[in-house]
């Protein structure tokens, strides 16, 4: 008779941890720092398309590293889990703390009773109303939470990017130098670097994603930062730099739209209106009803109250 396999419970969970420890740091590093006007965050990520970094309320953002397909299950279930909330008592009462704590209960869960952990590390933001009040929480892949008093570095060389930080970051910087002091540290360990083999002085705008939760933006205050202003913001001197204002959260460059979609032959009048972009129709010649004014890009006109769910999902914030 053979003997059952066993291994302890110390040491089951010393292998998860460091198989979720090696997948983690297989990956680029992301930073998310305070400045002086808010939350920025920093991800070295040549996709255009594939974000790390999100937002998930009002003022509340998110930031991931580790496998796609895990933190974006996740990613989701917060944007779901802060509307439904907001719907059913007050948008006061979506927190970034209580995203956080609905986070690590999953983590930890999955850590304890699954074969595989998650191989994701996340990072919860909320920008307030004054610096003193903006919160930063850090969660690993096992359910660990971590208030964070001015940044958070996750992914890759964390450790090598987080002394680079210590040494330079200052509370209170205005957003160009927060920008500078950060990709200044991703860079340390970037492979697109020529320190590090690459072929760069400097990191390019093309392998960054930034984005910021702007507290001066009155409802909504999550705003990617990218094109023109991102380039100006890492240099100064480029030839964008007098075409570009001086605050990138507010540049209005224009987004591409996708062109709305034409009813099939005998559709019912007020589905699929071609006049009324991002609507189902009903206003104008085709519905008879009242006319719906498509959601500017910020979403702070002309939708509802609670028209996050939609934007957030398909990132059309950004």
């Amino acid at each position: 008779m053979t003997m059952p396999y066993y291994a302890s419970a110390e040491q089951v969970m010393r292998d998860r941890s460091e198989y979720a420890r090696k997948g983690i740091s297989r990956g680029r590093s992301v930073a998310v720092l305070t400045y002086a006007d808010g939350v920025l965050f920093i991800a070295e990520n040549p996709s255009s398309t594939l974000h790390k970094v999100s937002e998930l309320y009002d003022r509340i953002g998110f930031a991931a590293v580790g496998r796609y397909s895990e933190f974006e299950s996740l990613r989701v279930a917060g944007i779901r889990l802060a509307d439904v909330r907001g719907y059913s008592y007050n948008r006061r009462d979506v927190t970034g703390r209580v995203i956080a704590n609905a986070y690590a209960q999953t983590l930890g869960a999955v850590f304890t009773e699954q074969m595989k952990p998650y191989e994701v590390e996340l990072c919860v933001a909320e920008v307030g109303a004054t610096a003193e009040t903006d919160q930063l929480y850090r969660l690993t892949f096992d359910g660990s939470i971590v208030d964070e008093p001015d940044f958070v570095v996750m992914g890759g060389q964390a450790e090598a990017v987080t002394g680079h930080l210590r040494n330079t970051f200052r509370a209170g910087l205005p957003l160009a130098e927060a920008l500078a002091v950060g990709v200044a540290a991703l860079a340390t360990v970037s492979s697109a670097t020529a320190a590090n083999g690459g072929g760069h002085d400097r990191m390019p705008a093309e392998q960054l994603e930034v984005a910021v939760l702007d507290r001066r933006r009155p409802k909504r205050a999550f705003r990617r930062v990218v094109g023109a202003a991102l380039r100006t913001l890492l240099d100064p001197q480029a030839p964008e730099a007098d075409a570009v204002a001086a605050d990138p959260a507010a540049d209005e460059s224009p987004q591409p739209a996708h062109a709305p979609s034409r009813p099939e032959p005998g559709t019912p009048p007020g589905l699929g209106d071609p006049a009324d972009i991002d609507t189902a129709g009903g206003g104008g010649a085709g519905g008879g009803g009242a006319e719906v004014a498509p959601a500017t890009q910020d979403g702070t006109d002309g939708g509802t109250g609670n028209d996050g769910e939609a934007d957030r999902l398909g990132d059309t914030a950004s």
